[in-house]
Parts: C-alpha cells; sequence; structure tokens
C-alpha cells in the first residue's frame, strides 16, 4: 500500500519510486550512503541508467525483490546511521530512530539473498567492487566506478549542490537526464551564489562536533536493549 502514496507524494525526480522502467534500486535507510552510491554510479556508466532510490522504505526494496529487480541495499553501522539522521532530522526522537532501523532490515532479511548488500565502509572507498558484485550477482554489465581525486572531487560537487533541488541534477539521479545536461547545468550552478552550508548534503566539522555530543544520549541504558537490536540486525544482514 506504500508505494502508490509514495508514487503520488513523490513523483520524482527524485525520490523515484520502484516502476516498470526500473533498471536497478539502490537505496537503504537514510544517511547510509545513497546520495554518493546514486551520483557515483551514474557518473561512471556510458548512459542514463533508470534508477529507484532515496525512498528510504523498506517497500521499494522488497519490491525490487519480489520482481527480480537488481538492487543494491545500502546498510551502515546503527550508530553511525542514526546519529547522522538525528542532526539532518533533529526532531526525531533517538528512541523511534532506533525501533525504525531495526523495523527497516528486519523486513528485508527473508530477502537477503536476493540483494547485494553495500556496507557504507566499502561503498565510499571502494564502489567499483560492489559495482561488480552487482554485476556478478544479477548477470548485469554496469560500469564500474574508479576512486580517484578527479572522481571523487566531480562526485562530492554534485552531493554539495544537491541542496539546491536542481531538477536536472535530481534528474540525472534518476537516468533521465544525461551527462551533457548535467554539465551543462553544473556551469550554471557554478554562477549561482554559494550554497548555505546548513544545506549541503556532504560531512562538516560541525556535523562531527554534533555527533560527539549525541554520543552521550547514545551510550544511556535505557536505549540498551533498542542498540542491541539495531546492532543484532545490522550483523544479521550484512553476514547474509
Amino acid at each position: 500500500m506504500y508505494l502508490p502514496f509514495a508514487r503520488h507524494k513523490y513523483p520524482g525526480p527524485s525520490p523515484e519510486v520502484i516502476g516498470s522502467q526500473t533498471e536497478l534500486v539502490i537505496d537503504g535507510y537514510t544517511r547510509s550512503g545513497t546520495t554518493f552510491a546514486v551520483y557515483a554510479f551514474q557518473l561512471c556508466q556510458d548512459k542514463p541508467v533508470r534508477l529507484a532510490h532515496h525512498l528510504h522504505a523498506s517497500a521499494q526494496l522488497l519490491t525490487a525483490a519480489r520482481n527480480g529487480v537488481p538492487a543494491l541495499a545500502l546498510i551502515r553501522k546503527p550508530q553511525g546511521a542514526i546519529l547522522s539522521q538525528l542532526i539532518r532530522e533533529p526532531d526525531v526522537a533517538l528512541r523511534d530512530a532506533l525501533a525504525a532501523y531495526s523495523h527497516f532490515y528486519g523486513r528485508l532479511l527473508p530477502y537477503r539473498e536476493r540483494f547485494v548488500v553495500g556496507e557504507f565502509e566499502l561503498v565510499t572507498h571502494d564502489f567499483g567492487a560492489v559495482i561488480r558484485r552487482l554485476n556478478e550477482h544479477f548477470g548485469t554489465s554496469f560500469a564500474e566506478f574508479t576512486h580517484t581525486d578527479a572522481t571523487m572531487r566531480e562526485c562530492f560537487q554534485l552531493i554539495e549542490l544537491r541542496g539546491t533541488l536542481s531538477a536536472t541534477l535530481l534528474g540525472f539521479e534518476s537516468g533521465i537526464v544525461t551527462r551533457d545536461q548535467m554539465d551543462r547545468e553544473l556551469q550554471a550552478l557554478a554562477r549561482s551564489p554559494a550554497l548555505d552550508a546548513r544545506d549541503a548534503w556532504i560531512p562538516s566539522a560541525d556535523r562531527e562536533r554534533a555527533k560527539v555530543a549525541l554520543s552521550e544520549q547514545w551510550q544511556r541504558p535505557s536505549l540498551a536493549r533498542l542498540r542491541h537490536q539495531a546492532e543484532q540486525v545490522y550483523q544479521q544482514f550484512r553476514a547474509g
């Protein structure tokens, strides 16, 4: 029932809900590297690939599993993902985020073998290896991303500019905008006023300091059971 609602709420170009034209799903719990993975993936392809992404709902990945659509399920250690989420979404309670994390991956566990799992550290440091596993698992032939100073700089430029909500950049994520169109948009955005640092989607010193402050909340004894559940589902999901 959620996906029809999501299609109405998110008509595109991002988030993009799985549909008949979807070639690949890249999604996971929020703050698990989805934006990096999506941009890095599209940047290294010869032509745009139709992606479903950024819904951050287990229904998206469940639908891919049930319909045989190639899917990359992203996952990050609970503490890293959730504290990053709370910085981005300060109205979310830590207790609720812990429960949501466990629910998200707990629903996917019975279908675990139908995904390729992309752990945050590997995605952000050797994404080419993740794409290689996608190709091996699903019989696809996607180009592999190579981590160089140039490719990382290009990827982080797109992530930083995502806060402009440029329809062209968001369309590039979903595979409905070409590389040439995206490059022209980048040139136009370069002439625009700088984006407020608070709206940028890249890591920052301020966010790291905020994470340190939230770490004290993370260790509260009253959250021990929820922390254990989240860590347990993380270990089960990554191990397969």
